[in-house]
């Protein structure tokens, strides 16, 4: 019998999960402590899993952990600003609270790790996240394995250009592919078109979010243009990752991604076609499974 805590630290929950031959038999979560309360806050939850689970703790072979943020190769986070810390050794300071083996990863590559051994790459043996929310992001899984680059510090696909001279992002650079694609990218863009045909039906929504434009495309000739626009840029960072990479499979998480194949579609077509040897080597692309818990599953899977 194989158990596994796998944890996800968030800015406001740190949820996790009981792994036990390989399925999920206990989840729950906490408000997040932040600061140097971090890992009393991880501490708490996983006895709580324990608890929860009823499993032995002679029974579990590690806790892997995923948050947001740099994170060294001796699972310390150089620098996690939504959590508050800098240079904070977060594994050494579990190790010693839970006396058991313990695993830190960036939280992006954890959902892609996630995704690939129990979501939507299962089956897969290279794989790709992208993750459509307030900023864009993901993660790279090789042969089985994630790939992460120098001191851990890479796989940061939101900050690859797809525009040179292009949009601000918020790290700086201009034209990223987070500056063009993330959910708020997509509504500052719907907004923008608003602005300048006052008669759009996207007027009619109290609350103008990343939906909007995919929900009145079929009715509105401006809401089709935000969609376009979207999809195009959208298509050219997914192509980018495909040619570099060439995985089996890119999965699309994140809130954007909750259009389905209103989004799936037409982005397969338009990356069929600026891919290079497609029809040699194509790259499926699909929408991810795992949703917010695709964290808390490659935290988990750091020990498989």
């Amino acid at each position: 019998m194989s158990v596994i805590l796998g944890i996800d630290i968030g800015g406001t929950f740190v949820k996790g999960l009981v792994l036990k031959d390989n399925k999920s038999v206990f989840e729950c979560e906490i408000p997040t402590q932040s600061g140097e309360k971090l890992a009393d806050c991880v501490q708490t939850l996983a006895e709580k899993l324990v608890a929860g689970s009823g499993v032995k703790l002679s029974d579990i072979a590690g806790v892997g952990v995923c948050c947001p943020g740099v994170i060294d190769e001796d699972g310390a986070l150089v620098r996690a600003d939504n959590l508050k810390l800098k240079n904070y050794p977060l594994k050494s300071l579990l190790g010693q609270k839970l006396s058991l083996p313990v695993k830190v990863c960036n939280d992006a590559n954890a959902a892609a790790l996630g995704e690939a051994k129990f979501g939507a790459g299962k089956g897969y043996s290279d794989s790709v996240l992208v993750t459509l929310g307030t900023g864009v992001g993901g993660g790279i899984v090789i042969g089985g394995k994630l790939f992460e680059g120098n001191k851990k510090a890479g796989a940061e696909i939101g900050h690859m250009v797809i525009a040179r001279g292009g949009r601000r992002c918020s790290c700086g650079r201009y034209g990223c592919f987070e500056a063009y694609c993330s959910a708020r990218a997509l509504t500052a863009k719907t907004k923008e078109v608003m602005r300048r045909n006052k008669s759009s039906k996207m007027w009619d929504y109290a609350e103008v979010d990343g939906r909007t434009a995919f929900e009145c495309q079929n009715a509105n000739h401006s809401a089709k243009k935000v969609v376009d626009w979207y999809l195009k840029h959208l298509a050219c960072g997914v192509a980018n990752i495909a040619n570099i990479f060439r995985p089996q499979v890119i999965m699309i998480g994140g809130g954007v991604a909750a259009q389905g194949e209103n989004l799936i579609k037409p982005l397969q077509t338009l990356v069929n076609k600026e891919i290079f040897a497609a029809d040699y080597a194509p790259v499926e692309i699909k929408c991810a499974s795992l949703g917010n818990r695709a964290g808390s599953f490659g935290a988990a899977a750091l020990f498989l």
